[in-house]
């Protein structure tokens, strides 16, 4: 099988991460930019991604992403990196646009052995004071609208077999 196509099906959410295991900086990268090519809108590249391997910052966005939850929990499930993801709302596409960026981030990093999932609550998050507050720490300006977190890192245990897909997932108009 095409080892792409291997990785779309056998790539699952993780939920328990080595929360003391950091992901190589040469990973992280390569995750990030296999982001930057996910097909967007006319091409107008409409998201951007906030890499936070800075366990400071990865944990009040844990600790916020909670609050916006209700519980008392870490969201990240002890992953040491979070990518979010956030798109420019002022591109008709953003929301898609960012959601191929998601996409291509958890096939990127289960194609280097790395766990992944995708939290909600960055819209929420960005929203806030909290979240206008890192992205003009950053310098960045804009209308973005978070779109989701991409947690990374070395799963705790091995990945469960997929579930089996459902009857009629796909219709063949010939």
């Amino acid at each position: 099988m095409n080892e792409t196509l291997h990785v779309m099906e056998t790539r699952r959410s993780c939920r328990n991460f080595i929360a003391d295991k950091m992901v190589s900086e040469e990973d992280i990268q390569a995750i990030v930019k296999a982001g930057t090519y996910a097909a967007t809108g006319m091409g107008k590249q409409s998201p951007i991604i906030l890499a936070v391997t800075n366990k400071e910052i990865r944990d009040r966005l844990s600790a916020e992403n909670a609050g916006i939850m209700g519980k008392k929990m870490d969201p990240f499930y002890g992953a040491p990196v979070v990518l979010v993801v956030l798109a420019n709302k002022d591109v008709p596409t953003y929301l898609y646009d960012g959601s191929l960026v998601m996409g291509n981030l958890m096939n990127a990093a289960a194609s280097l052995g790395l766990g992944s999932i995708w939290i909600h609550r960055a819209k929420e998050e960005f929203e806030s004071e909290f979240g206008k507050q890192i992205l003009s720490d950053l310098g960045i300006e804009g209308n973005y609208e978070g779109i989701g977190h991409c947690a990374i890192g070395y799963a705790a245990e091995p990945a469960k077999e997929p579930a089996a897909r459902k009857d009629n997932y796909v219709y063949f108009v010939k």
